[in-house]
């Protein structure tokens, strides 16, 4: 059996559609389909259904797909297993939004200049999702926001970045005490189901501020975006550039000390490409992100 065929069943899980497996994979939506058919006439078996645009997966599709995954790992294993002294082969990152156009371009960067043998695959997604990623030997390595748990026994963390708590608004408010800001203005909330908006919530929990809130977005480029056409004020982490072009904001430093979000990286231990790992780590401690 080709693993292509297997690649193809699980880009189509994991998009939802021929159409966004096709865009994913760079090859034509009737490409999709006929491989889809061949691997259902080897198996045996339907695997996909279509339901409109979207498609649904078989019983038979559910029970192979956690094993097809495995045996792609298995074959990317294999060519990492093979490659002789020199650093080379395959690194599977996640990488959050935060980390993912700030910290995560310049230290990959610097890495493939160094070892141009490698080849990466990178998976956005929320630091919760990515720890367990991680833990599951799904991906190598991850960048993410400090857990509020305790690690997997088999994961190893290494903290990068602290971003302390600003009180972030429009610049004609610079120099106005960020207390009275929270308590008087109108309050964009950074969502409190994730875990820097949770730092903010207890911020203000312990300054005993209950702000005037306009709304709640999980986006910090949003939160900015909107202070600055004059929709309000927010208590968000002093996140990593690029920031979106253009805003007139002031970020203004809290007069009480408040725990900062942390992001840092977070690998597996038990991977088999812990050479490739091991280089990869100190490159991401040698930056000047590093907190000592």
């Amino acid at each position: 059996m080709d693993t292509k065929l297997l690649k193809t069943f699980i880009a189509v899980v994991d998009c939802g559609s021929m159409a966004a497996a096709a865009r994913f994979l760079n090859i034509t939506p009737a490409g999709v389909a006929q491989q889809i058919r061949t691997l259902e006439h080897q198996i045996g078996s339907p695997l996909i259904r279509r339901s409109g645009r979207t498609v649904m997966v078989t019983e038979a599709g559910v029970r192979i797909l956690d094993r097809a995954r495995s045996v792609i790992r298995n074959v990317e294993d294999l060519r990492s297993m093979a490659i002789d002294d020199s650093i080379g082969g395959e690194l599977r990152l996640g990488a959050c939004n935060t980390a993912l156009t700030g910290i995560l371009p310049d230290i990959l960067g610097r890495f493939v200049k160094r070892f141009p043998r490698i080849s990466v695959t990178i998976e956005p997604g929320l630091s919760v999702d990515l720890h367990h990623l991680v833990e599951s030997d799904q991906l190598d390595a991850a960048f993410v926001l400090q857990a509020p748990f305790k690690l997997y026994k088999k994961c190893r963390w290494q903290l990068l970045k602290e971003e302390p708590l600003i009180v972030l608004a429009p610049k004609s408010m610079e120099g106005i005490d960020p207390h009275e800001l929270l308590a008087t203005q109108p309050f964009i909330r950074y969502d409190r189901n994730l875990w820097g908006g949770s730092l903010a919530e207890k911020y203000l929990n312990e300054v005993e501020i209950v702000p005037n809130e306009r709304c709640e977005l999980a986006g910090l480029n949003a939160i900015a975006v909107m202070i600055d056409r004059g929709l309000g004020i927010s208590l968000v982490p002093d996140w990593a550039k690029p920031w979106p072009e253009g805003l007139n904001l002031t970020r203004i430093a809290l007069p009480i000390a408040s725990e900062p979000r942390r992001i840092g990286v977070v690998w597996s231990r038990s991977s088999i490409r812990s050479r490739l790992l091991e280089a990869f780590i100190d490159e991401a401690k040698n930056t000047d992100f590093i907190i000592d």
